[in-house]
């Protein structure tokens, strides 16, 4: 396989810069490895404690079904926390560089049905701060509500600016998130290309901060993962629990994997792609979790992919259950069509390669915690510690931590860049002690639906 540098341009990348994203890549190997020696020696000594236990369950059950309940209810989860935060602390501050001459960039929107929302979108994008100049395409798939309207309504916002088109490319009929995404895809006249979800407000200097990361990172770097934030906070219970879940789960699991150079996911909802990667990888696949497979394309064909914590756009988050559930549905199905479609990446000789790992091994403890740990808590709450007992306490202690971690990382970033984020603390309440009892059954639910072959929709 052709060298993944010599496959892509960057002329507009000094030599030098290369070279320290290259040193900076080999200073993270070391990180790598202190953490993963931290993270090992947590879960020795968690199952050292747990010897008592173990022989309790297996007596009631079976030693291999006693084994495989603690592993995924206690070890496991225990070295992803013990991981995640020796990661965050030692991480180094993030890398940004300006670039000599600003390149100019081509967003894509695909957009289904977002008369209410893509108005505030194309405003969020007028108001940006970014030197560069802009190709804007709204890429409407067969949308039966006023979304075409709303779009030529804005065209007034960007018709004064020099550098500033706004393109509405509409389809007759719904043809999917993927193909729009790719026909948006042979239009663009940029090397660089930023996807945004319809419904995703930008904060004016994040196309700045996200390609001064790009252009600051290893010249391998196919794609950079914004940061995404909730923006409807307020609008329910369900939005407000979210806010906490982007606010500190995914951004800690994100920051985590750019370290590395192994984000697994470049969102559609705000990311940056190196235009001549994306058709190497033949655009995106015709899957639901069409960001998950793609991104995965990226690292299987020997790509890097990053991520800019202080590029932040925000999201419409579902704002009911059901919503919600059916996103993290899609989700979950995602990641068994990323794994069934590569796995390959699964024995790359690559340090990102754990990641890939890491997200299989979610199957398991979404389907231990489903059918053992709460069936386990209800036990418990009648005194009945067999499958919940006093050593999945240590898993707090760490979950915890590195919560607080996060949040003070996520602060100051939020403080540097002026951007204010209202809190909800009855939010984060939610979030940490009912929210996972509710999303893990519904991953486990994505993950059946896509092992047994169910319809299939992006929108």
């Amino acid at each position: 396989m052709a060298d993944s540098t010599a496959r892509l341009s960057h002329g507009w990348q000094p030599d030098r810069i290369r070279e320290e994203a290259h040193r900076r890549d080999r200073w993270a190997a070391g990180r790598f490895g202190l953490s993963m020696i931290l993270a090992l020696g947590w879960v020795v000594f968690s199952i050292w404690l747990s010897l008592p236990w173990l022989s309790d369950l297996g007596g009631l059950t079976h030693p291999l079904a006693a084994l495989f309940v603690l592993a995924f209810v206690a070890y496991v989860p225990g070295f992803m926390n013990a991981f995640l935060m020796a990661s965050l602390v030692l991480r180094p501050h993030a890398l940004r560089r300006t670039p000599e001459q600003w390149p100019a960039l081509s967003i894509l929107i695909a957009a289904y049905n977002e008369e209410a929302l893509i108005g505030e979108t194309l405003r969020s994008i007028a108001a940006l701060d970014y030197p560069g100049a802009l190709q804007i395409m709204v890429l409407d798939d067969g949308s039966t509500d006023g979304t075409a309207t709303a779009v030529r309504d804005a065209e007034a916002l960007f018709a004064g600016s020099s550098g500033r088109d706004l393109l509405l490319v509409s389809e007759k009929q719904n043809r999917g998130k993927a193909r729009v995404l790719n026909d948006g895809l042979a239009l663009a006249a940029h090397d660089l290309v930023v996807t945004i979800d319809a419904d995703t407000l930008l904060e004016k200097g994040c196309l700045v901060a996200l390609v001064e990361h790009l252009h600051a990172s290893s010249p391998e770097t196919a794609a950079v993962a914004g940061a995404v934030l909730v923006g409807n906070q307020n609008d329910s219970w369900i939005t407000r629990a979210q806010q906490w879940d982007y606010f500190h789960g995914i951004a800690a699991v994100k920051r985590m994997q750019g370290m590395y150079n192994g984000t697994l996911v470049a969102q559609g909802a705000f990311s940056i792609y190196r235009k001549a990667a994306l058709v190497e990888a033949g655009g995106w696949p015709d899957t639901v979790g069409e960001d998950i497979v793609l991104t995965w394309s990226l690292l299987r064909m020997g790509y890097k992919t990053g991520h800019a914590e202080d590029a932040v756009a925000w999201t419409h988050a579902p704002d009911t259950l059901r919503g919600l559930s059916n996103q993290r549905k899609r989700w979950a199905r995602g990641m068994i069509e990323a794994l069934a479609i590569h796995k390959r990446l699964l024995v790359a000789p690559r340090l990102r390669t754990m990641f890939i790992w890491w997200n299989l091994l979610f199957v398991s403890i979404d389907l231990t915690f489903t059918f053992a740990f709460i069936p386990g808590l209800i036990l418990a709450f009648l005194g009945i510690f067999w499958l919940a007992g006093p050593i999945t306490l240590l898993v707090l202690p760490l979950a915890a931590l590195w919560n607080v971690v996060i949040y003070r990382i996520q602060t100051r970033m939020l403080k540097r860049n002026n951007i204010d984020m209202e809190k909800s603390l009855r939010g984060f309440l939610l979030y940490a002690f009912i929210y996972p009892l509710l999303m893990q059954p519904v991953s486990v639910w994505g993950y059946l639906a896509e092992l047994t072959g169910g319809r299939k929709q992006w929108n």
